[in-house]
């Protein structure tokens, strides 16, 4: 239904079985393997696929970092892992590399070894931290509007 009815391409067609992750899409906010639901399950509720990540016309931290830090190699996995990842920096802000780990657990990649993505998915976190510090430093001494 997400590729063919509505052309939302960026979610990937996997095994069809739940087993690689390749579908993984944000169904109220929580990471799902859309090939396991029904999209008529999906009425009133809130899907999130890739195409979702990018706010005014720019990518999302996540998907920086995976680019800067060559987490993306042949790419067919990596929108499953940046909406899972987006998915656990929404509920912790700065995890661990074991929580990184079990987080994108689901979501097989054949070409990264996984290293760039953990490591991705941390500069993001730091990134975020650096740039709600800078924006906090920008408005130091300034008046309220």
């Amino acid at each position: 239904m997400l590729r063919e009815d509505l052309t939302l391409c960026g979610t990937k067609h996997g095994c069809e079985l739940g087993e690689c992750g390749a579908c993984a899409v944000l169904l109220d906010g929580q990471p799902v393997l859309s090939c396991l639901v029904i999209g008529i399950d999906c009425d009133g509720r809130i899907v999130t696929t890739i195409e979702g990540l990018m706010t005014d016309g720019r990518l999302h931290p996540l998907q920086e970092t995976f680019a800067d830090l060559g987490a993306a190699q042949c790419g067919y996995c990596t929108p499953a892992f940046l909406v899972t990842a987006k998915a656990l920096l929404d509920e912790q802000a700065h995890p661990t590399r074991d929580q990184i780990r079990d987080a994108l657990s689901g979501v097989l990649c054949r070409c990264t070894g996984y290293q760039q993505i953990f490591e991705a998915v941390e500069a993001a976190v730091v990134g975020r931290d650096a740039g709600v510090a800078g924006q906090r430093l920008s408005g130091a001494g300034e008046e309220p509007r």
